[in-house]
């Protein structure tokens, strides 16, 4: 059932199968009975629906994620370009974006309930007008003051806020059996773009005679138009999705909401972080290599192992992949140093690959323990449950999103401090290891109070 505009009270389903009512008069296209959790449904209508909308939502957050890492890879060449940073300034322009994406990403999950899922994937795409153009004008004059330019980088954080939106609109469409598969393939979708952006700039930007670096922002703009576009013309609003700001408090006063959170800066956080500063990492350690051959490996791999992390905890528990993921991140930050100690940019190489694979299975699988751990602890009202998973869905990725900034800031402070990356890798691998102890403790350890379930 659908909604014009201008209606005012229509039936619809919350997350227990209630049925309410809608006062307002909405705009937008409105689907007001949608339960996933019914097989009869879901086989007759439900998943074609919730693919037809899967599909443009990963388009919007590919490029979201395209946009927000854009600088990553334009910081490498702006030194050619005329423009005299600082190593350290580079890695802030590297690092900003991170941060304003992270704390965008509440916000943003507000914003679907508010708006409607569909409505505000076409305004969060149009909003990446504003960074793309603002790079297009600021890589044609290198003699812009730092503080300018940083404000310019820092714009691209409205393309990091789109994960959030775009992970708890499709949260709602899938039954829970599938919804980690379905988060996974969203998510990576997402994730992907960081790959791609870091492998096609560098071959825009010097098609042709010279280097051009305003094409880094003009090669987007067609896509933001068609993303808007198809999101406006394939995409619906959900009336379950209904999600508050109350039910974010809620979701915040629960203690499984931070330690999930925790655990996403360690998986996500150090994807994008890793994502972020490894084509400056490249660039500033091994002199000799070019980072555009490289760079892109990392986010590619680690985007394309998200969904199958996802798969896999659906199939044994969440809380198990993670442990053994964060295990492999930890032996991935010990190979790393011993390859730079060796000065082997192939172990090196070798090393964050390993790390991006582990990272991206994990943050599937920490994504999958989020709708489990608050089925389980609200047993009494699936309804309940499902809105504060989705409200703890955004909570966590704007957590975890923080890591994107603590990654390029703490390689640019152990850089600076000490002349080398070895102290942040260490300090990395102690963190995994303590995020591996919590996992544990709240979920594994014998006689824990979700160790008998498949968290």
């Amino acid at each position: 059932m659908t909604l014009e505009a201008g209606q005012a009270a229509v039936a619809h389903r919350d997350g227990s199968g209630a049925v309410g009512t809608v006062e307002a008069p909405r705009r937008g296209r409105w689907i007001d009975v949608w339960d996933p959790e019914d097989s009869a449904f879901w086989a007759g209508k439900g998943r074609a629906v919730a693919r037809r909308n899967l599909w443009p939502s990963i388009f919007a957050e590919f490029l979201g994620f395209s946009v927000w890492q854009l600088w990553s890879i334009v910081v490498v060449s702006m030194p050619k370009a005329g423009f005299t940073y600082s190593t350290d300034q580079l890695f802030w322009l590297v690092a900003l974006p991170s941060l304003v994406g992270a704390t965008l990403r509440l916000p943003y999950t507000f914003a679907v309930p508010r708006f409607g899922g569909r409505n505000w994937t076409v305004v969060s795409a149009l909003l990446l007008l504003v960074p793309t153009v603002g790079l297009s004008y600021f890589m044609t004059q290198p003699a812009t003051p730092f503080w300018l330019m940083a404000l310019v980088a820092a714009t691209a954080g409205v393309g990091g806020g789109n994960f959030a939106s775009s992970m708890t609109n499709i949260s709602f469409f899938y039954p829970e059996k599938e919804k980690g598969f379905a988060l996974g393939v969203n998510a990576a979708g997402g994730n992907l773009g960081v790959a791609v952006v870091q492998l096609l700039v560098p071959i825009i930007v010097v098609a042709g005679a010279g280097l051009t670096l305003n094409r880094a922002g003009l090669m987007w703009l067609p896509l933001i138009a068609l993303a808007a576009v198809w999101a406006w013309k394939a995409m619906a609003n959900l009336s379950v999705a209904n999600s508050s700001f109350r039910t974010s408090i809620a979701a915040a006063k629960r203690p499984h909401t931070w330690v999930i959170s925790f655990l996403y800066i360690g998986t996500f956080g150090s994807f994008i972080g890793f994502g972020a500063a490894f084509p400056l990492l490249i660039k500033t350690t091994f002199v000799d290599v070019t980072p555009a051959h490289y760079a892109f490996l990392g986010a590619l791999v680690g985007s394309v192992a998200r969904p199958f992390g996802g798969k896999l905890a659906d199939r044994v528990g969440g809380a198990w992949v993670t442990v053994c993921s964060f295990v492999v991140m930890g032996l991935g930050i010990l190979s790393a140093v011993f390859a730079l100690k060796a000065e082997s940019f192939a172990a090196f190489l070798g090393s964050f690959l390993v790390l991006f694979v582990a990272s991206g299975i994990a943050n599937g699988s920490t994504y999958r323990m989020i709708p489990a751990v608050f089925r389980l602890t609200t047993p009494d009202d699936p309804g309940r449950a499902r809105r504060e998973a989705a409200a703890c869905i955004g909570i966590a990725s704007a957590v975890g999103a923080y890591g994107g900034f603590l990654v390029p800031r703490g390689f640019a402070i152990s850089t600076s401090h000490f002349g080398s990356l070895i102290p942040a890798l260490y300090v990395f691998c102690g963190f995994y290891v303590l995020c591996l102890l919590v996992t544990y403790f709240c979920y594994l350890r014998k006689g824990g109070p979700l160790s008998r379930e498949r968290v």
